[in-house]
């Protein structure tokens, strides 16, 4: 089992998100029925805590949409994942990651070295470690 420091829990790192994209995950959160509640909770609740900026202002290695992303957590093995939208993850390229999932929804606009820590619904610890960020030019 893994245990979650109360500093982990009061000082989860700034996120920020662009604020086009802030549209699309919103609108993906309220109608993607594929997913638990809790999940999509979970990502309306980073959504909602997030420092919202203009798509263009994004630091270049800030996961969002379309980002490579090679990360760490509690319940995984280190893994490399596309953050998509939930249409999208259900391609046949099994390394997509949905964002309406838990890791998808932490890992959003979080940068490299950064960990976000967090008990899931059922009550286990959790958390994600971003190691590395790719992102398309022009994202």
């Amino acid at each position: 089992m893994t245990t979650i420091a109360l500093q982990d829990w009061t000082h989860s790192p700034a996120i920020t998100v662009g604020q086009n994209e802030l549209r699309r995950l919103t609108t993906a959160a309220l109608t993607d029925i594929s997913n638990e509640p809790d999940h999509v909770d979970f990502l309306l609740y980073e959504l909602d805590r997030a420092t919202i900026v203009d798509d263009a202002m994004l630091p270049p290695d800030v996961i969002r949409l379309g980002s490579i992303v090679r990360y760490r957590s509690a319940t995984t093995e280190e893994r490399t994942i596309k953050l998509v939208l939930p249409v999208e993850a259900e391609q046949p390229q099994g390394y997509r990651l949905s964002v309406t999932s838990m890791h998808g929804a932490a890992l959003l606009g979080l940068c490299p070295n950064k960990t976000l820590s967090w008990l899931s619904p059922d009550g286990k610890a959790d958390h994600v470690e971003v190691m590395k960020v790719t992102n398309a030019r022009g994202h």
